[in-house]
């Protein structure tokens, strides 16, 4: 199996952090300064997380954040693509899933949201695709215009969401050789899991990141958690920051992983066509929770700017940026 692309996007601002270095991958809580702000940072489905609690009683903080971390740990061992003992993997290597667990049918049938608002810009079942080109070029002899067109036209007759069945008691492929990823909407989903369970301890401010960033309440200062959005073209650098009030941003750009040395071909995959859309470098999408804004900017990504105007509050999005070269374009 190939390794999970990196998906951290987010630089995380943070008054209430201010001083605090978030620790290495792995490692539990923090203490903080103030006595106020619990910090954990590990991973979510291979993505760097980041998980800031504002709390009065940190006995408390820290109870709600090892149930969240562990949550998040049984919610991997369903969605990840790169576990072999996964509900998902299972189901990719047989395809049909008898008894799923009922998180897999409801991020299914949330795909089938995003995947009807976004006119199948937005589909799961394009792992076979990821998978032919991570084969292509693979090989020493490569043709840089990527896989014959037999070869696509092959593998796009196995993608389409329509063709995956689904209720609580069985998920099945009506065809061979299909397969599934949730990368593109499961850290989104898991994220705001995470956020419901704070909420349900009696959290009122945090901060959480399990690849896609939602925040609820506010920093200890009284104002709004803030994330930067990554500079495409800088690493390290920041093209704009966002306030989060109530509400989430995920962002989509093929700069993640690319499949050759030219980049004309990388991780984001038009399921329509087979082939990388490459319309904007880098795509945001702010939405009230985290869900959304990644299913979106993963699908807005593969749509023009008109199709994302005309479908974007339907589809729940309340703020659309994209960037093309050295120009944000506000959708």
């Amino acid at each position: 199996m190939t390794n999970v692309p990196t998906r951290r996007r987010f630089i995380g601002i943070s008054a209430a952090a201010a001083g605090l270095a978030l620790l290495p991958i792995g490692t539990a809580l923090a203490q903080p300064a103030d006595g106020e702000v619990v910090v954990w940072r590990g991973t979510a489905l291979g993505a760097v997380a980041t998980l800031r609690i504002h709390h009065r009683n940190r006995c408390a903080a820290e109870r709600l954040a090892a149930h969240a971390v562990a949550e998040v740990r049984r919610l991997e061992a369903l969605f990840s693509l790169y576990r072999d003992d996964s509900a998902l993997a299972a189901l990719n290597r047989r395809g049909v899933l008898e008894a799923p667990p009922p998180e897999l049918v409801a991020l299914i049938e949330a795909c089938r949201r995003f995947h009807t608002l976004t006119a199948g810009a937005f589909d799961p079942t394009v792992q076979p695709l990821w998978e032919l080109y991570i084969r292509h070029f693979a090989q020493e002899t490569a043709a840089p215009d990527g896989p014959p067109a037999d070869r696509l036209a092959e593998t796009l007759h196995r993608v389409g969401l329509q063709h995956v069945m689904v209720d609580r008691n069985r998920i099945a492929f009506a065809r061979p050789g299909m397969a599934l990823t949730l990368n593109g909407i499961a850290q989104g989903w898991i994220t705001d899991r995470v956020v419901t369970l704070l909420r349900a301890g009696g959290i009122a401010s945090s901060l959480v990141d399990m690849g896609e960033a939602r925040a609820f309440g506010q920093r200890p200062d009284g104002t709004a958690w803030r994330a930067g959005i990554a500079d495409p073209h800088a690493a390290g650098q920041l093209i704009e920051t966002v306030a989060l009030d109530d509400c989430a941003v995920a962002t989509s750009g093929g700069y993640g992983l690319r499949f050759d040395a030219a980049g004309r071909f990388d991780h984001l995959i038009d399921p329509r066509t087979g082939r990388s859309p490459r319309r904007y470098d880098s795509l945001s999408v702010i939405a009230p929770d985290a869900t959304t804004a990644d299913a979106l900017s993963t699908g807005f990504s593969c749509l023009g700017a008109a199709e994302i105007r005309r479908i974007r509050q339907e589809a729940g999005a309340t703020t659309v940026l994209a960037t093309s070269g050295a120009e944000t374009l506000r959708l």
